[in-house]
């Protein structure tokens, strides 16, 4: 694999002009970083599965910069899609449709349809518009490990592997879009992220959640083990969890990522609280950036709480959970 001297930078002609020589740059959007290339362009579609060493069976996301982009790339927008476009695009949603042939099978994993969005983050849609090419763009990390919010976890990660990390200061969801489909007029949430369950149902009523995991995921992002740190993860009933093993590990060793407030017993500074508000949002947000201070720390197992199963909560829950199988 070539070497780069990784940049990291705001300059959107910089991230143009490599993205047209067929070069993989990381992008900001409002969810996580990711790694983008020109989407119509199988080499750089490539690209990004060699630098994440992801397996091309797990599907990528195409991203554009506008709704009207989007009818370029499918075949048809389902009444209910349109609607949820009108009301929540550009943000963290994610239309999982038709596609046009002009989508690369290598994009979609050969399925016959694309999971395709429009990013919330100015920089990008900045970028997006100067393009005459939508963007495939999984997260900007190695295939499974938690997902970066920031430039720098990027470099931490990528440095070498990619010329340009276009920077757009932390991420304000934190979480990946959550991904919606359709099939004989019932909606599917097939991923959950950074749109909540209870908004999408305000607008469209009752949807069906089949979060499904495996060897051939029909969305991106819905591996069995993703999203993980290095060390060993533990979820659930932290309180059970943690007395059984204090038994052999010392207290100092042992790290927490909690909602709002402290676990008795365990020594504050190997805890990190989410969200001293409550706040669901708020814990998205702070959720991987704690994954990855304690994945760096000395402890040697993490714990995580259950969040409430509502609002980004479930999302939470999803990234929490996959990342301790």
């Amino acid at each position: 694999m070539e070497r780069f001297n990784t940049i990291i930078g705001k300059d959107i002609l910089a991230a143009k002009g490599f993205l047209y020589s067929g070069e993989v740059v990381a992008i900001p959007t409002e969810t996580v970083y990711g790694l983008a290339g020109n989407a119509l362009n199988e080499d750089a579609v490539l690209k990004i599965f060699k630098v994440k060493d992801r397996p091309h069976f797990d599907p990528l996301i195409v991203h554009t910069f506008s709704k009207e982009q989007i009818k370029k790339y499918v075949e048809e927008i389902p009444e209910k899609a349109q609607i949820l476009m009108n009301r929540f695009m550009p943000g963290p949603l994610t239309l999982l449709l038709k596609k046009k042939k002009v989508i690369p099978d290598l994009v979609t994993s050969g399925l016959d349809t694309v999971a395709i969005r429009v990013p919330n983050h100015p920089l990008t849609l900045q970028l997006l518009e100067q393009l005459d090419f939508p963007l495939a763009a999984p997260s900007a990390n190695p295939f499974g490990y938690i997902s970066p919010t920031t430039a720098q976890h990027v470099n931490n990660q990528l440095s070498g592997k990619i010329p340009y990390i276009l920077d757009g200061d932390a991420t304000t969801v934190g979480v990946e879009s959550t991904i919606v489909g359709f099939e004989n007029d019932q909606t599917i949430i097939y991923r959950l992220g950074g749109l909540a369950v209870e908004e999408i149902e305000k607008v469209i009523g009752k949807t069906e959640i089949n979060i499904s995991s495996g060897s051939n995921p029909k969305s991106p992002g819905m591996m069995n083990s993703h999203y993980a740190p290095k060390k060993e993860m533990m979820f659930g009933n932290i309180r059970s969890m943690i007395h059984k093993v204090a038994l052999t590990l010392p207290e100092n060793k042992i790290g927490v990522i909690a909602f709002d407030r402290f676990v008795e017993g365990i020594d504050k500074k190997n805890q990190i609280i989410l969200s001293s508000a409550s706040d669901l949002n708020e814990a998205a947000k702070n959720l991987f950036g704690a994954m990855r201070r304690l994945d760096d720390s000395e402890v040697d197992v993490i714990y995580a709480i259950e969040f409430p199963e509502e609002g980004l909560g479930r999302a939470i829950n999803d990234r929490l959970r996959r990342a301790s199988v």
